[in-house]
C-alpha cells in the first residue's frame, strides 16, 4: 500500500505500524459536512463523550434536520440553547459559525476545490473557532490526507515518547513539524497512528 510505504521510512514509526495494524488508516472521514462538524465540534469542546453526545442530541432536536437550520440557529435566542446544556460562550460561537455561513453563502462543495491552507484561513476567522478545531474538520470531515495537527496535545504527547523528544513549547513543535516532514503527502494517517499509540 503506498500510504504504508511512505510512513515506513520512518523507522520508528514503521515499529508503531506493524504493532497497531491497518485499523488506523480507516479513521479519517470524508463526509463534507462542514457545518455539522463545526457545530459539534463546539458542543462537544471540554466535555465527556457521554456529556457531548447528550447536548449534541438535545440541541439537533431543537434545530431539527430541516435545510433552515441555519435560520432556525440564527432566530434562537441564547437562552434557548442554554435549555439544550450549552453555556453562553458555546451558545455565541454557535451562532457566529451559522452568521458566517448565512452571510458568506456558504456550500458544502465550495470546499471541494479549496486548499487546506485557505479552508484554515477561511474557517478560523470565525470566533470560536481554532486552528486545532479547523484541522480536524480537515482530517475527519473532508478526509484530507495531509494534516499535521503539531498542537494537539495527544500527538505532542506520542511524539515526545516515541521519538524521546526532550525540549517543550515552540522547540518542541520545531521538532515536530521537521519529524513529520518524512510522512508528507500522508500527514493525517501518520497522525491517526501516533492517537492510536496514545490511546493504548
Amino acid at each position: 500500500m503506498k500510504i504504508k510505504d511512505v510512513l515506513c521510512k520512518d523507522k520508528q514509526l514503521d515499529k508503531l505500524i506493524k504493532q497497531i495494524g491497518d485499523e488506523p488508516l480507516s479513521r479519517i472521514n470524508n463526509n463534507g459536512k462542514v457545518f455539522d462538524h463545526l457545530i459539534n465540534a463546539i458542543l462537544s469542546q471540554q466535555l465527556s463523550t457521554k456529556v457531548a453526545k447528550v447536548i449534541a442530541e438535545r440541541f439537533w432536536n431543537k434545530i431539527g434536520n430541516k435545510k433552515q437550520k441555519i435560520d432556525t440557529i440564527i432566530n434562537l435566542d441564547i437562552e434557548e440553547l442554554r435549555l439544550c446544556g450549552l453555556s453562553y460562550q458555546k451558545g455565541n460561537y454557535v451562532k457566529n459559525i451559522a452568521n458566517f455561513w448565512k452571510e458568506h453563502n456558504i456550500k458544502d462543495k465550495d470546499f471541494e476545490t479549496m486548499e487546506d491552507g485557505e479552508i484554515l484561513k477561511k474557517l478560523t476567522q470565525i470566533k470560536g473557532v481554532g486552528n486545532w478545531t479547523a484541522e480536524m474538520v480537515l482530517m475527519f470531515c473532508l478526509g484530507r490526507e495531509d494534516v499535521f495537527s503539531h498542537d494537539d496535545y495527544g500527538i505532542q504527547v506520542a511524539m515526545k515518547k516515541i521519538y524521546k523528544l526532550e525540549s517543550s513549547g515552540k522547540e518542541l513543535k520545531e521538532a515536530m513539524i521537521k519529524k513529520s516532514s518524512k510522512w508528507k503527502p500522508y500527514r493525517t494517517y501518520a497522525c491517526m497512528y501516533l492517537w492510536a499509540f496514545k490511546d493504548a
